[in-house]
């Protein structure tokens, strides 16, 4: 335990991956945001054209630029999609486009492009950065491993060719370079990037290591047991890539509807085009009924309809710290009815803190702490930081230290007033006492560490992780929310775990687990029981990955998060603030129930429209100007959701 040099600690690398700015996505690399640029610059310009009065060929020429730019990525797909006998509305919409090119309209298909573009440029974005995180998370494991030879000597080899059985040396501060077994030396490995544990583990021979993780200043020999492409970390990245391409498409509520819509308008444009031609009518006033039965029957304030409430819920959720990451989880969040959160680092502050302080004796408490804080003062442990910190909260510090000594794995001792003070996990040789006191304390889910003066113990002291402030309100209000009871998913051990369960009121803990077990329960709470479940995962870590890919929805710690977690992840509370998660999925549902009032009110237009220019004659100009009525109503209707009245109203009373 405490495991601290007398010299300057070496530079350890970041406990998670952090690709470099060249292996990251730039925006401007992704193909579909430059077009989308271009057509959105296109489309203003030639919407400024059109509105001061400049030559129509000047707005003609931008807007068919916009056309042309924006255009042509989604007319492609949806050729591809015809050619396999389907008909999506990426088709639809350029055709429509094209309509409104040819009755005039040429401003009004531009918008449309450039809504198209727009979109298919923020889901490239994301599906780039995420294929970016996976590959950055490989950074974890090094390069190189330091093999040992049975002559003894030693030499420098790509990790990646190492073999089962092979011994590797990990010196101080330096990552393992597989999974393996301890054979000989003793050490604190930090192991939060695989198992989410807020303080290091102990590793003495004959206990399991991971690649990636960090060795504290104990040097280690390793048998390696896995090969590099079947560690731990490699089949992080293997579930992660697995969760993501296999994941079930989720469709937008109106996507739904747009299968079949598609199809439709299609046909009965053709319809009202062929049909009069057939009773006698010319090619122009069929032509003319057609485009304008086209143009009132578009999809425009249909899709109006769904993506303004759900684009100013995502804007309304962002300023209060919540980032949704489209308008696809905007409208999913609303189904969650199972919240599962990590423990270290989410529902904890990842940071330990001093529990009790147990006096064994006549000594003071506040002498204790004294002693303890002096032994520890240059300790870069958790554990030891956290006891300085302690101290020095109450005015304890400053005692000075000698002849300081730090044993991997064990503890440290100094020389403080003539005495030595040692600090240390406790161990055998504790008299019944003491052993008494650290056992009923870890029951309760604390670390204990025996205080010593001259080898004879004087007190313990226990530390816990800090749980999140509001922490057992936010789980009261989701299982409110929710209708059912929130889990605890957790690489920690049992006893911790349901320590710090029990102070934020979760019932169900499911701990010692690895991320491939996490994603195995999000599996089990997802289909263990009858009825739908709509699991939503909330992690910080590269342990997390895996299941916030697997969950129908992630949402990462913004603060504390990794890359990999807050890549893979739907949604990311910017300010780690868990009250924020029962406001958003509310925000969810009220978005979705002005969806459903939308496309009432756009369905209404539409079949009033349709029904005049079927049965009537409905001028072109009567025609445009209810479409464009219905576009405006719908957008301003979602707009309410812009307002800080909105979030306010969303959050549980």
């Amino acid at each position: 335990m405490m495991p601290v040099s007398t010299t300057a600690p070496p530079d350890l690398p970041d406990t998670e991956p952090r690709p470099t700015d060249r292996a990251r996505t730039r925006i401007l690399d992704v193909s579909e945001v430059r077009w989308a640029l271009a057509a959105t610059a296109l489309f203003l310009l030639g919407l400024l054209a059109h509105l001061v009065g400049a030559p129509a060929w000047t707005t003609w020429a931008l807007c068919l630029g916009c056309y042309l730019a924006g255009g042509w990525e989604p007319a492609l797909e949806g050729l591809r999609a015809l050619r396999e006998r389907t008909l999506d509305v990426d088709l639809l919409m350029i055709v429509a486009a094209l309509g409104a090119a040819a009755i005039g309209q040429i401003v009004d298909g531009a918008l449309l492009i450039v809504i198209f573009a727009t979109s298919g440029a923020l889901e490239a974005v994301l599906t780039r950065r995420t294929a970016d995180s996976i590959r950055g998370l490989l950074d974890l494991s090094p390069d190189t491993a330091v093999l040992l030879h049975e002559d003894g000597s030693e030499h420098e080899v790509d990790a990646a060719d190492l073999h089962p059985g092979d011994i590797v040396i990990v010196r101080p501060g330096e990552r393992l370079p597989g999974d393996g077994t301890v054979v000989e030396g003793s050490s604190d490995v930090d192991q939060s990037s695989i198992t989410g544990e807020p303080v290091p583990a102990v590793r003495v021979p004959g206990d399991e290591v991971f690649a990636g993780t960090i060795n504290g200043t104990g040097s280690l020999r390793v048998r390696i047991d896995a090969d590099p492409s079947a560690t731990v970390i490699a089949r992080i990245v293997s579930m992660v890539e697995h969760a993501s391409t296999t994941k079930a498409r989720t469709q937008l509520f109106i996507e739904k509807v747009e299968q079949y819509y598609s199809t439709t308008v299609v046909v009965a444009t053709t319809a009202v085009f062929v049909v009069p031609l057939v009773l006698g009518s010319d090619v122009r006033s069929a032509l003319l009924r057609a485009m304008t039965f086209m143009i009132v029957a578009s999809p425009c304030a249909v899709v109006l309809a769904t993506m303004p409430p759900l684009l100013a819920a995502m804007a309304t959720a962002g300023r209060h710290g919540v980032l949704v990451k489209s308008a696809v989880v905007m409208e999913q969040l609303r189904l969650t009815n199972v919240v599962a959160f990590d423990k270290t680092g989410t529902l904890t502050e990842g940071r330990p803190h001093v529990e009790h302080v147990v006096a064994l004796g006549d000594t003071a408490v506040d002498e204790i702490l004294r002693l303890a804080a002096a032994a520890e003062s240059g300790s870069e442990h958790p554990l030891g930081r956290a006891i300085v910190e302690c101290a020095r909260q109450r005015t304890m510090c400053g005692t000075q230290a000698t002849e300081f000594e730090s044993t991997p794995g064990a503890g440290v001792r100094a020389l403080i007033g003539g005495v030595v003070v040692s600090v240390a996990r406790p161990d055998g040789d504790l008299d019944p006492a003491t052993r008494g006191v650290v056992a009923e304390h870890q029951q309760r889910g604390t670390t204990a560490v025996v205080v010593r003066v001259d080898g004879h113990p004087i007190g313990v002291i226990t530390l816990l992780d800090t749980v999140r402030a509001h922490a057992a309100q936010a789980v009261t209000t989701l299982e409110r929310s929710t209708g059912h009871p929130v889990v605890l998913l957790t690489g920690d051990n049992h006893l911790a775990a349901r320590a710090t369960a029990g102070r934020a009121g979760i019932s169900d803990v499911r701990a010692d687990l690895l991320p491939e077990d996490k994603v195995e329960a999000v599996h089990r709470l997802r289909d263990g029981a009858p009825g739908d479940r709509h699991v939503l995962v909330v992690g910080d870590g590269v342990n997390d990955a895996p299941a916030l890919a697997a969950a129908d929805t992630g949402i990462a710690m913004g603060r504390r998060g990794s890359d990999l977690a807050l890549d893979t992840a739907d949604a990311v509370l910017i300010r780690d603030d868990l009250g924020t998660l029962a406001t958003v999925i509310e925000l969810s549902r009220r978005a979705h129930r002005i969806v459903v009032a939308n496309l009432v009110i756009a369905a209404s237009f539409i079949v009033v429209l349709v029904a005049w220019d079927l049965v009537g004659t409905l001028p072109l100009p009567v025609g445009v100007a209810g479409h464009e009525t219905s576009t405006v109503i719908v957008a301003l209707n979602g707009m309410r959701l812009l307002s800080s009245r909105a979030w306010r109203r969303s959050a549980p009373a």
